[in-house]
This record gives structure tokens, C-alpha cells and sequence, in this order.
């Protein structure tokens, strides 16, 4: 068993492999990368939109052989297959499983990527380690702090590496605002951190209860989530408006700007997390997930606040889902498609913008419902991820640090829920002087799944 500390040093792995280093490293993007004779094996968890878009990075830039797709979903997972068919180099359509146990079961596979809903990241990813491969896991990496506390000692039992899709820390332009404003030194001090999204984002509705279509396991997408009655196929936006599944806009957006803003600043666990919010307008649907929330991340002299509003305007309409590093001597603002350093009196503004690759790779272009901007950092994070797999070192955004800025999320969720601050003790596993938070950090699983704990793999 590997040591905790030495796995995951936070220090070590930012000192170490960076998105730059393997950018600069394997030259052409990746076609250098020193395992290029070894064809790896590659399976796909979950084969929606981003599950197939982190799939189609990792084969531009590196020699795979996709060999297993999975997905509970029949007309999704032929889809899938007949799209890694085209772009394999061998023209193989890889072996499709609806169960992702029996695809793990097979044992030849060195990388799984896991693309599912929220509420399945932790079981799938413990058990892609338990299989002896190496991981790429969809963020957030859990709808609990035990279950990243679950899949942080998995790691560590089964030493395999674990990249996280928090990849703004591999997004070209903003690697270049922390090199040259954050670590410059162009800010001063920093005591103020502003994040934010105001995307009218939150689907709403009451769509009629229906019959499972037959091509759907429904049963097996719920997992160990609440069985809600059936009301259309839950892809894309649908179930991320339900609580049983993920944690809301806090969960699945403010964990990107949090953890862009600790990453740039060096900063590990906030001391105190506190929130407030609820649903205060949009009442009219099933959507259980706040649509209006204010949390507060306390640090050293220094407190992160985060805001989302699923409704009316954004505070600052050219970044509407953003960070922003306040500093005695300027500001910066940054987001997926630019950054923008104010100086406060004189000194020059300087502004920076997404690095597009259309013409390095053309068949982004015609990707259905790719995101553009974030493609080339998505390649960037899966050149570190195979670094890390090369060199046996930590990728830049490592387990614990994701577990980090997912668990803090789901803290501030607890503590709106609660109405008070919360503080949580990653050695004793609980929320400081607060027994009815430390229970809260475990949920329930539905009857017949197991919640997994740190203790299972000591």
C-alpha cells in the first residue's frame, strides 16, 4: 500500500508534471509521446455527450485501441461504437457491454475513461482501479464526501494513476494567466476571490410519467440513487436537476471555478465553508436543485464567494460563469474562452484568449456538439494524464485535489441545507463539533448497493 502523503503530495505533483511541461515534452501534441509503439486499451463508462468527447481527445492525441464501450442505454452505445469505428485507426467497432461490471471483469484494458452521471463516479472509478487500469474521471468525482474519501484510498491500494476532468488547469490561456499575472506576482496580495455562473442552466419541467422504453435499463442507470418514477430519458440536462443524482449547479459548476482558483493560488482545504440560497423562482417544475445560491470558502486571509442564479442577469455580462482574483495591485478575471488583467492605476491591461486547434484538428469541426474552446485543453489534460501513467508521478488534477474542490462543494450544499458554517477534518473523517453534519456525509444508497468507505481498503 502506498504511502497517503507521498501519493498525493500537493506540493510534489504542482511542482511536477503540468500540462506545459507535456505539452513542451511531446512535441507535435502528443505524436512524441514515449509510449507511441504501445498501443493502449482503452473503455469508455458511459457513452453520452462528454463521455465520447473525452474519449475522441484522448485518440487524437495518443496510440489507443478503443476496445470496450458501456452504456445502459442500447441506442446510445451502437451510436458510440459506430463513431469510434470511423475514427480508429484499425476501423474496429469495440465490444459494447450494457453492464460495465462484465466490460471491467475482462482485465485487458490499461485506461478506462468514466463518463456517467454524478451518482455513479465513485463505484465506477473504485471499481476501474480494482481492474487494474488506470482512470480518467469525470468531475465532480462524487455526490458525497465519503465517497471521495472511497476512491482517494483506492487510489492509494491499487496505485494506479487518477486524472480528473477539472481541466481548466490544463486550459492553454489560463496556464498563461497563473505563469505570467498569478505567479508574477502582477496582483500583490490576493484577499479577495470572486466565482460565479449565471447560465440559465437548470432544466424545469413536469414532463408525464411514462414506460421505460425497452432499449433503456433504467434500473441500472438509477443505481444506487433513488428510484424517481420514470419521466423521459434523464441524458444531458434532465437529471442534473435532481438532487438524487449530483449537486446541483454547485456541484457540477462552481467545482471547475473552485478548483481553477485554488489551483492558481496554492490553496488546499477552505478552513470554513458556509452558504446560503434555495429554489426562490423558478417553483414551477420537479427540479429539486437550488436556483439561486451565495456560498463563502474561508481561507488564510482570504475568502473565495461563490454565486449562482439560474435566472435574470449575470453580474458582469462578459463573465458570466468565471473567477476573479482581486489583488492590491489590479484584478484578474478569467474564464473558458479568455482572461483580462486590470492594473489598478497605471500599468498595462493585458488580455488573453482560448487557443483554438481547427486547423491541427479538423474533425473537431465536424463533431457533433463539441465544445470547441474546451477541446484543446481536454487533449492538454490527456497528455499530463499519460505523462503521469509514464513517469508514475501524480497528473495535475490528482484525486485528492479534485476530491478537494468536489467535497467543499458538497459541504457548502450541506451547510445551506443546515443554515450554519461547516468545517470538515479530512483526518477524522468528520464535520468538526457537528455530529449531524458528519452523518450527513454519507448517503443513503438504495437497498441493494453497497456505500463504499476509506476503511474497505486498508
Amino acid at each position: 500500500m502506498h504511502n497517503k502523503k507521498d501519493v498525493l503530495s500537493r506540493r510534489n505533483f504542482i511542482k511536477g508534471t503540468s500540462s506545459l511541461m507535456a505539452l513542451s515534452s511531446f512535441g507535435a501534441y502528443g505524436f512524441d509521446f514515449a509510449s507511441k509503439d504501445k498501443v493502449l486499451r482503452v473503455g469508455l463508462i458511459g457513452t453520452g455527450w462528454y463521455g465520447k468527447s473525452d474519449l475522441f481527445r484522448l485518440m487524437q492525441v495518443a496510440n489507443v485501441e478503443v476496445v470496450s464501450l458501456c452504456d445502459v442505454d442500447k441506442q446510445l452505445l451502437t451510436e458510440a461504437g459506430n463513431l469510434v469505428a470511423l475514427r480508429q485507426k484499425s476501423k474496429k467497432t469495440p465490444r459494447l457491454y450494457s453492464n460495465y461490471k462484465k466490460m471491467l471483469a475482462e482485465k485487458d484494458l490499461d485506461i478506462v475513461l468514466v463518463g456517467s452521471p454524478d451518482h455513479w463516479h465513485a463505484l465506477q472509478g473504485i471499481d476501474v482501479l480494482k481492474s487494474g487500469a488506470h482512470l480518467y474521471l469525470q468531475k465532480p468525482i462524487s455526490v458525497d464526501v465519503m465517497e471521495g474519501e472511497s476512491l482517494i484510498a483506492a487510489a492509494n491500494k491499487y496505485g494506479k494513476v487518477v486524472q480528473v476532468g477539472t481541466q481548466r488547469k490544463s486550459t492553454p490561456h489560463l496556464v498563461e494567466a497563473k505563469k505570467n499575472i498569478v505567479d508574477a506576482g502582477l496582483l500583490g496580495k490576493i484577499s479577495h476571490v470572486e466565482i460565479c455562473c449565471y447560465y440559465h442552466m437548470r432544466a424545469n419541467g413536469n414532463p408525464p410519467v411514462e414506460t421505460v422504453p425497452d432499449f433503456f435499463d433504467y434500473d441500472m442507470w438509477t443505481g444506487p440513487a433513488p428510484l424517481r418514477p420514470y419521466d423521459g430519458l434523464p441524458h444531458r440536462r434532465w437529471w442534473r436537476t435532481f438532487m438524487e443524482y449530483g449537486n446541483g449547479i454547485m456541484g457540477d459548476m462552481c467545482v471547475h471555478m473552485l478548483d481553477t482558483v485554488r489551483w492558481m493560488l496554492d490553496l488546499g482545504w477552505p478552513k470554513k465553508i458556509s452558504s446560503t440560497g434555495g429554489i426562490y423562482v423558478q417553483k414551477d417544475g420537479k427540479s429539486n436543485i437550488a436556483d439561486t445560491q451565495t456560498a463563502i470558502f474561508e481561507f488564510d486571509e482570504l475568502d473565495c464567494v461563490w454565486n449562482h442564479r439560474s435566472w435574470g442577469t449575470p453580474a458582469d455580462p462578459e463573465y458570466p460563469w468565471s473567477f476573479k482574483l482581486y489583488g492590491e495591485n489590479g484584478t484578474l478575471s478569467g474564464d473558458v474562452k479568455k482572461y483580462d488583467f486590470i492594473p489598478h492605476g497605471d500599468g498595462k491591461k493585458i488580455h488573453g484568449d482560448v487557443l483554438y486547434e481547427r486547423e491541427k484538428f479538423p474533425e473537431d469541426l465536424t463533431e457533433k456538439d463539441i465544445e470547441l474552446h474546451a477541446a484543446p485543453a481536454t487533449r492538454a489534460h490527456m497528455l499530463d494524464f499519460l505523462a503521469a501513467i509514464e513517469n508514475k508521478t501524480q497528473p495535475i488534477a490528482n484525486i485528492q485535489e479534485a476530491h478537494i474542490s468536489t467535497a467543499s462543494c458538497i459541504l457548502a450544499n450541506m451547510a445551506m441545507e443546515l443554515n450554519r458554517p461547516l468545517v470538515y477534518d479530512q483526518k477524522q473523517l468528520i464535520v468538526v463539533n457537528d455530529p449531524e453534519a458528519t452523518k450527513l456525509l454519507q448517503r443513503g444508497y438504495r437497498e441493494g448497493w453497497e456505500h463504499p468507505h476509506p476503511k474497505m481498503f486498508e
